[in-house]
């Protein structure tokens, strides 16, 4: 139980660790907005206390220094400056690797940043040996400015709350820290002493705060404790204080001190006369008005009550693995469908056929929600980077803002965690080759900041996502000069524009004359275009000399179950993506004999390359007098692929090769028919790069 309780605490250390290196930024934009310094200071409060709770305390005590500044920003009496930002990135890098090693992380870089951080105290004292308790001690807080409220709240832990190595008197003590606090606790369930189990808790508290935080911040003191115990957490009349008892109710308050219990008042209320009956009594209001008046409150507690319930059970927090389990079983149902599918077709029971269509409904349903279930906002993959470039364009001397659109736009989970390091690498290149210096843009009349803009939509079934600069845009002089140099291409081969800002892709290419620690040693972008290729993407790159470059990033919106075109080839079954699918057209012998045997057909007045897969896989048999040719789209081209047989559209769980296969070209994975047999699935760009291969040593 305490290895689960302590990775959920990592797991949400990570995402306030992201969140806050998002405020962080924001704030060094805007220094004077205190809504974002109370969620830096939240972050850090969070991470301090929970912290301290699941037995982090060196990272606790490291926080609780930062923390303190924070306080003095919040109240106005501490700049947040540019170097104050610069120490709390550091510290929130520095706090990351001590969740991930604490034993690892060098003291003496600790206490460095500490010592740095209480410079920025009014009074800064020498550095002090850091507190090492689970509960650091608390700096005594200025009062802090704004409206108080006052809360009600009751705080139930599990009876097994010990087991999960909680210590509930941690909490409270984090409670008090908001404010003016009264805690009352609660004996009744107690047992006789020869009945105790001191391994469970059976006490649970009554809590009146007054506070200037708001009921988030209340909230976020129990987070890892919510799911296992009862939180109920009730604001009262505005401006209310505990000290000013005029507001409340004389039930309310013997229950918050732990005199009266909610159900003895609840008994002694009942012996009351009810308001309602006096009214009919005095013969102020009727009968019906006061029915009617009854079902109308009856209502309202109805609606109060289902809001409040979906406000606790508007999110859930399930492990990934649990996701791709879920995705395999979907899988391996799907296949079973087109199993039930195949044979009810065969044996022409209009029953069963009836039983096959409505699995095949359901699965369908049960596809598509599960496939939303892994869908995630690209945005949280944009977010990283706007340190990424806050720190390369500084390290360059270059001033550089980062723009971002279409942030809510998802992608499934694998697919987004596979493009971080190539945008990564893109945008690298931007800073450093795209985006010239001050100087250099001043004289091109430009502004001194350049700008790189991130940008993703929907496209049909796949995403398209954008990467563009406004700097010098790519030479393509150089790339040529460069490309001769390393034995890429000869003087004598002739490429178009578009060909040769695609070699910016090939190993080992770099215009770079010098090699850094950004970039020189070209092995960026040939990764970038590897790993796309690899999510069975493409990458395209427009670019106009001084004015900047584009690149696009075509990726499938999952990689776990794809909708394809089911082929076949000499009595084996192959499936294409039919997201690169755009049409379907016959080949016969008299169109093979006009183009004199070059690979080439006639679409709607334009010749398509294609490549005959019976040849590229050496498959025996002899061809059909009338083949088809299945037109895909590569590199914003259209390119064939000729089949003996188009069967249709298949539904295809993609399984992995095998260490034997896993290598074999123009193959990316396999899939299971409905008969059992197994179809191979196609990797439209290395077959195609093969046959550009081929083509160009046989006509050289």
């Amino acid at each position: 139980m305490l290895s689960v309780q302590r990775q959920a605490f990592l797991e949400e250390a990570r995402e306030l660790l992201s969140e806050l290196e998002s405020s962080l930024l924001q704030l060094e934009e805007s220094p004077g907005d205190l809504e974002v310094v109370g969620r830096v200071f939240r972050a850090m409060h969070t991470i301090k206390g929970s912290g301290a709770m699941f037995g982090f305390e060196a990272v606790s005590a490291f926080t609780h220094e930062i923390e303190t500044v924070y306080d003095l920003v919040r109240d106005e009496k501490v700049e947040a400056s540019r170097p104050l930002i610069d120490l709390s990135l550091q510290a929130r890098d520095h706090i990351l690797a001590m969740l991930e090693d604490e034993t690892a992380v060098e003291e003496t870089r600790t206490r460095t940043l500490v010592e740095a951080f209480r410079a920025f105290l009014p009074v800064a004292g020498p550095c002090e040996s850091l507190k090492t308790s689970a509960v650091p001690e608390v700096v005594a807080e200025e009062q802090a400015e704004g409206p108080q409220r006052s809360f009600r709240i009751q705080f139930r832990p599990s009876p097994d709350i010990f087991l999960s190595g909680t210590n509930p008197l941690h909490l409270l003590r984090e409670i008090e820290e908001l404010g003016e606090c009264r805690i009352v606790a609660q004996t009744e369930n107690v047992p006789p002493l020869d009945e105790i189990d001191p391994e469970r808790c059976y006490l649970y508290w009554d809590i009146l705060l007054t506070t200037t935080a708001d009921e988030n911040a209340i909230r976020d003191v129990f987070i890892f404790v919510e799911d296992e115990s009862g939180i109920d957490i009730e604001p009262l009349a505005e401006g209310g204080r505990i000290d000013s008892d005029e507001h409340q109710k004389l039930g309310e308050i013997l229950v918050a001190q732990g005199a009266l219990t909610v159900e003895d008042l609840k008994a002694a209320l009942a012996k009351q006369r009810r308001l309602g009956s006096i009214l009919v009594e005095e013969k102020l209001i009727s009968e019906d008005q006061l029915a009617a008046a009854l079902e109308e409150q009856r209502k309202s507690r109805e609606k109060a009550r289902s809001r409040g319930e979906q406000d606790a059970a508007a999110t859930i927090r399930v492990p990934t693995e649990r996701l791709d389990c879920l995705v395999d079983l979907v899988g391996e149902l799907v296949t079973v469908r087109s199993r039930l599918s195949a044979s009810a077709a065969a044996r022409l029971d209009p029953e069963l056929l009836a039983i096959a269509e409505e699995v095949e409904r359901l699965t369908e349903e049960l596809r598509a929600s599960t496939l939303n279930i892994r869908m995630l906002a690209i945005g949280t993959t944009f977010s990283r980077f706007k340190r990424l470039v806050r720190d390369l364009s500084r390290d360059l001397g270059k001033q550089i803002e980062l723009e971002t659109t279409g942030g809510d736009t998802e992608l499934d989970k694998t697919v987004i965690e596979k493009l971080g390091d190539p945008l990564v690498h893109i945008i690298r290149n931007s800073i450093d080759h795209g985006i010239e210096d001050p100087d250099g843009r001043r004289a091109a009349g430009k502004p001194v900041q350049g700008t790189v803009r991130l940008a993703a939509e929907h496209s049909g079934d796949s995403v398209v996502i954008r990467i563009s600069d406004d700097g010098k845009g790519l030479d393509a002089g150089a790339i040529r000069r460069k490309a001769v140099e390393k034995g890429i291409i000869s003087d004598q081969d002739e490429l178009s524009e578009t060909e040769l800002h695609n070699l910016i892709f090939a190993p080992g290419f770099s215009t770079a004359t010098t090699v850094s620690s950004v970039s020189g040693r070209g092995v960026g972008m040939d990764v970038v275009k590897k790993a796309i290729d690899a999510l069975r993407g493409s990458v395209t790159v427009e670019s106009t000399p001084g004015s900047g470059t584009v690149i696009r990033i075509r990726l499938p919106l999952t990689l776990a179950i794809i909708d394809s075109l089911l082929v076949e080839v000499g009595g084996e079954k192959f499936v294409l993506p039919l997201s690169l699918v755009e049409e379907c057209v016959e080949l016969t012998a008299r169109d093979k004999t006009a183009r004199h045997g070059r690979n080439l057909v006639a679409v709607r007045g334009q010749l398509v390359p294609y490549v005959p897969l019976r040849q590229a896989f050496a498959l025996a048999g002899q061809a059909p007098a009338i083949e088809q040719v299945v037109v895909t789209r590569h590199d914003d081209r259209p390119v064939g692929f000729v089949v003996d047989r188009v069967i249709g559209e298949h539904q295809t769980v993609i399984k992995s090769l095998g260490r034997v296969y896993r290598d074999i070209a123009g193959l990316s994975g396999a899939t299971i028919l409905g008969d059992g047999k197994v179809a191979l699935i196609l990797d439209v760009p290395q077959l195609v790069a093969i046959a550009e291969l081929e083509e160009n040593a046989a006509y050289g």
